[in-house]
């Protein structure tokens, strides 16, 4: 039986695909496995298996930005590469046209320097990606290291009080779960604390004012707060936005 693979997509005029200098052959000679898709080719012809699995995409029309992002919307509605990190490749002519609402994740410049254009998805990925260890939570963008007692996003520390961090660990260990204002007041400031559930709002208020969008956390009127887990998105910003200030 054939093995799951993980591959980059890569995405561009067909005829143009395969050139020598071209992205495609340059993440080969780098040991990268790629699938290339034409502009116009429906993006579910990039998965031979239903657990084929895209680690990111490169949309390849370095001197149409307007068209890069168009593809991506396009290739966004394949379901397998909604949260796929995807990168535009650009020519320097062009640089000046790149919408920062387009949607890519981030560029690369074309013709491409091997070692950049890699060192570009491995950081596209690390950005999209999730895990969780005893010392250390990464949600998207912002990691929570609890031996260092440390929050970053994407490696910048964000300065916290001793108790939005301890607040912000607990979420993170709670992570997809409904935590009660009750719990919280219990887990973070003791049993013994006499203030009530307005001081678990006035904190998580503070840690949305500090760490705004890289923060998924959302109220549930009457229940408390809950972390979203990576199988339960806020895809949409306007529902994100209407999360974070109820």
């Amino acid at each position: 039986m054939p093995r799951r693979s993980s591959f980059i997509v890569i995405v561009g005029h067909g005829p143009e695909l395969e050139r020598e200098e071209g992205a495609a052959s340059v993440l080969r000679g780098l040991g990268a496995t790629v699938r290339t898709l034409d502009l116009w080719d429906e993006p579910a012809r990039c998965f031979q298996r239903e657990d084929d699995e895209a680690r990111a995409i490169l949309v390849e029309t370095p001197e149409r930005p307007d068209l890069a992002a168009s593809a991506l919307r396009a290739l966004r509605r394949e379901p397998r590469l909604t949260g796929v990190p995807a990168i535009a490749s650009v020519s320097v002519s062009q640089v000046a046209r790149m919408d920062p609402a387009s949607g890519f994740d981030d560029f690369v410049l074309s013709p491409y320097v091997p070692a950049e254009l890699y060192a570009r998805i491995r950081k596209a990925e690390w950005q999209k990606s999730e895990f969780a260890t005893e010392e250390r939570v990464k949600v998207g963008a912002l990691v929570v290291d609890r031996s260092a007692h440390e929050a970053c996003i994407d490696g910048r520390s964000v300065p916290l009080t001793a108790k939005e961090f301890a607040l912000l660990s607990y979420l993170c260990e709670k992570r997809g779960k409904v935590v009660s204002r009750e719990e919280l007041l219990v887990k973070v400031w003791g049993s013994r604390y006499e203030g009530g559930p307005r001081t678990v709002d006035i904190h998580v208020r503070r840690l949305r004012s500090k760490l705004g969008v890289a923060l998924p956390l959302v109220t549930l009127r009457g229940a408390g707060y809950k972390l979203e887990a990576p199988d339960q998105p806020i895809t949409h910003a306007a529902e994100l936005r209407r999360a974070m200030l109820a």
